[in-house]
């Protein structure tokens, strides 16, 4: 059986090379995937160690609030430092700040980062800094910055020209000369971020903290006992300060990006997973054809003496070594894909630090297991079919593919339906909770549930799609609409994968006009203003700016709102603070229980969701911690319903203020007089803050919008694997139909059918294919979509929207897909000799 196998497959080699195709693409997915986030773990491990090796232990704030390297902290008095450098063993001490600082490009405007826009200390000594200079000085007067070398080559910086920088510390910008280029450890720089470094005293001032240190870098005297000086120096520091090593510090910023990319990870692996099933459906459909195909071959080894498990083990070996030999093609070409996906992630916005390609052991294991696995997982159902073919199939020359009994299509309707309501119940549940895992495994269920169930009425809507293709195209066109519907069985699992690609898509495309729909109705429900003023990328606003945009000819009302994180009842959220005084001129808050003036009162408002989940009422104490006064209490003064400009929690801009050092304005509402003339003075009013950018409420919302699209375009570019995927399945089943149908097609050219009507018979058969797909997926997609919107209704999506003419777009793509996919298989039918063809048995 083994020969026979071998032989199976060499005499197969075209019936089984696209279906190799579609498992190489999902394999080289995943390892693309895996080369993608080792290689950026790989790339930031390396920098942190480079980097915080040269210290041996640091001492910083006590966390307030959180962990690791995403802690609060308070900084830490200048004084210090000089008692750190009293400890015995202590080689030395240095003292680093850290904060807000933002470089102006040559055309006057702010270089924003994904990131941040980092200020920060340049510390001279070689031994400590973890800045390299690649060019230039370091700086020596208050006139002079390093600038990181990324931020220097992408805006064609060089030393000794001048820059301007924006900071807390300042209303405007200030001008500093370039003495020197720098990389971090061995980066351009840390991840995106762009980097400012003054001198200690200077950097201070910039960031706003005089007489302060974000932390103090600490390095021993040759020989020391280690432990020793660690025990000496936290004897030395007051109860809000603690001291870490330098390891330490490695761990804690490799844990986070750890966890940042975890996410990211999983991300792409869930739309690499998605192309493998897609491509599931894909073997199925192929080994089915395949075996029924080769009823006479099959029943011929039964009656020669091949057991039942003999015919078993050969089918599901041929698909072993199918999804094994393309699985490893798919791992090798899983370095193209990281670097392809690194492109696709670039286009949309998102930058990664770049390193050297990191392959590792495990991306090989997993690839080769998952893409064989799915091969012969979904090799087994034909397998079985292959076993029942009795040995007196082998006297007539028939195919079993498609023929099932009354009973068994009735068996496999019963499981269609118990399998999709089964997927239904595990996807609600899954989106309560909410789980993920049980939302996919909901979605796969119902996916393979509506396969099972499509055959039922695979006849009557081929017929109902092919029939303008008929009437249009003439005798060709009708006889790919009677081809299509010869088999619905085969139909249905043809178009199969094409259903579960534009399913997901169509899921996305409600999810994402609902979203936009939720953000433009949101804006107008929760605020009035007419004009509002936010950061332009990624730096801050200036304290001084409320007070001159207030000033503006035109202005009649402003509101300043400021946000920082804080801890309630023992969880980190974000607390919004605004200023009171008329208040509701621009702000919408609609009131379910007491009243906004509480806010002068120094009281908590609350939104009603946060009020129902924590079954909180006006009048309650809660327990509130901000890291610069500590631990607190408040007593709630209203509850309002939900507001997506003010979110969850809201004191006033007094009380803000109060409790966060150096607090800085998040945005600035504006109400005017309703001219353009004030729309302009407000813009005029801004020229002084390069770093603040105004928009009217539509202007805002427009931006709402373009994000929301921006994140659609990406996910439709990941799930676009998928769908190309599924048309490999509609080519292949069609490259089989072709050689299943040789003698027909030649008969048919034999009585006068032309090449080209050949041609046309075979597209009309595929855009049949595709358009059952299309409409199977766009059906289930928009019903998907519709249960992913109500479940997150109290997450903010409040509308529910159904793009229409996107969805009919996605149908009419999928029929010029089916016409595309059809091109190989046409020509080739068209191709037939006349003679070979209706001389094949």
């Amino acid at each position: 059986m083994r020969r026979v196998t071998l032989r199976g497959l060499l005499a197969h080699k075209l019936r089984l090379a696209l279906t190799a195709l579609a498992i190489m693409l999902g394999v080289t997915f995943i390892s693309g995937t895996f080369v993608l986030t080792d290689t950026l773990n790989s790339t930031f491990s390396t920098l942190f160690s480079s980097v915080y090796s040269k210290i041996d232990f640091q001492v910083r704030g006590v966390a307030q609030f959180g962990s690791g390297e995403t802690a609060t902290r308070n900084p830490l008095p200048q004084s210090l430092l000089g008692r750190v450098e009293a400890v015995p063993g202590v080689a030395g001490a240095y003292g680093e700040v850290e904060g807000y600082a933002q470089f102006i490009a040559k055309d006057g405007k702010p270089i924003s980062s994904d990131v941040a826009t980092i200020g920060v200390g340049f510390d001279t000594n070689p031994q400590i800094s973890s800045l390299h200079l690649i060019a230039g000085n370091p700086p020596t007067t208050s006139d002079d910055v390093v600038m990181d070398a990324a931020t220097a080559k992408k805006y064609d910086f060089s030393v000794g020209e001048r820059a301007g920088v924006l900071s807390s510390a300042s209303k405007s910008a200030q001008t500093f000369t370039i003495t020197g280029i720098a990389q971090f450890g061995s980066a351009d720089n840390l991840a995106g971020e762009t980097l400012a470094a003054f001198t200690l005293p200077t950097a201070q001032r910039i960031v706003g903290e005089t007489g302060l240190y974000d932390f103090i870098d600490v390095i021993t005297k040759p020989g020391a006992d280690k432990a020793t000086v660690q025990r000496a120096i936290a004897q030395a520091l007051p109860s809000s300060a603690q001291v870490v090593t330098g390891q330490t510090i490695i761990n804690e910023d490799t844990t986070a990006v750890n966890q940042a990319l975890s996410f990211f990870n999983t991300a792409l692996l869930v739309f690499a997973l998605i192309s493998l099933f897609v491509g599931a459906f894909t073997i199925y459909n192929t080994f089915s054809i395949i075996v029924g195909q080769r009823t006479r071959e099959l029943a011929l080894l039964r009656v020669v003496g091949a057991s039942r498990g003999q015919i078993l083990r050969s089918v599901l070996t041929e698909a072993a070594i199918v999804g094994l030999v393309s699985s490893a093609i798919g791992v090798g070409l899983g370095v193209a894909a990281a670097v392809g996906l690194e492109a696709l992630l670039s286009g949309f916005g998102v930058s990664l630090p770049t390193g050297p390609l990191t392959f590792e052991p495990r991306t090989a294991i997993v690839g080769l297991a998952v893409g064989t696995l799915v091969t012969v997982v979904s090799a087994i159902g034909p397998a079985r079919n292959a076993v029942r073919i009795p040995p007196v199939a082998a006297l007539a020359d028939r195919a079993t593919e498609g023929t099932g009994s009354t009973d068994a299509s009735r068996r496999r309707l019963i499981s269609g339906a118990a399998v999709g309501l089964a997927g239904a119940a595990l996807l609600a549940i899954g989106l309560s909770k909410p789980v993920v895992a049980l939302v996919g495994a909901g979605a796969a269920c119902i996916f393979v549930g509506v396969a099972m169930l499509a055959p039922a009425i695979a006849r009557p809507l081929s017929g109902l799609l092919g029939r303008p293709l008929a009437a249009l195209l003439g005798m060709p066109g009708q006889l790919g609409r009677v081809n299509s519907m010869r088999s619905p069985r085969r139909t249905a699992q043809t178009a199969s994968a094409l259903m579960v690609g534009l399913a997901l898509v169509s899921a996305m495309a409600v999810f994402g006009a609902s979203l936009s729909e939720s953000a433009t109705s949101s804006v107008d429900q929760a605020i009035s203003a007419d004009l509002l003023i936010s950061v332009n990328g990624s730096g801050q606003l200036s304290d001084s700016l409320p007070a001159a945009v207030a000033a503006a000819p035109g202005v009649t009302t402003t509101t300043t709102v400021y946000r920082n994180e804080f801890e309630f009842r023992s969880t980190i959220a974000l607390l919004t603070g605004v200023t009171t005084q008329d208040l509701a001129n621009t702000v919408i808050l609609r009131m379910t229980s007491g009243s906004a003036a509480a806010l002068a009162q120094g009281e908590l408002l609350i939104d009603s969701t946060t009020a129902k989940n924590d079954q909180l009422s006006v009048g309650d104490t809660v327990p509130l911690r901000f890291a610069y006064t500590g631990a607190t209490t408040m007593r709630i003064g209203g509850i309002y319903q939900a507001n997506a400009v003010i979110q969850s929690y809201l004191v006033s801009a007094a009380y803000f203020t109060a409790h966060f050092r150096q607090p800085q304005p998040g945005a600035v509402l504006v109400r005017t007089d309703g001219s353009a003339a004030a729309q302009s003075a407000v813009a005029k009013a801004l020229t002084p803050y390069p770093d603040a950018q105004v928009q009217t409420r539509a202007q805002f919302e427009q931006t709402a919008v373009s994000s929301v699209n921006q994140l659609l375009g990406l996910v439709y570019a990941l799930l676009a694997l998928a769908v190309l995927i599924a048309l490999i399945g509609i080519v292949n089943t069609l490259m089989l139909s072709v050689l299943e149908r040789t003698r027909e097609i030649g008969l048919l050219r034999a009585v006068g059918m032309r090449r080209r009507q050949v041609r046309t018979m075979i597209r009309s058969e595929s855009v049949i294919l595709a358009a059952f797909g299309a409409v199977i997926g766009i059906v289930i997609g928009t019903l998907m979509g519709l249960a992913l919107v109500s479940s997150l209704r109290q997450q903010g999506i409040t509308e529910t929207a159904v793009p229409v003419t996107r969805l009919i777009l996605f149908f009419v793509l999928a029929a010029l897909l089916g016409l595309l996919a059809a091109s190989w298989p046409a020509r080739r039918a068209a191709r037939l000799d006349v003679l070979a063809a209706i001389s094949t048995e």
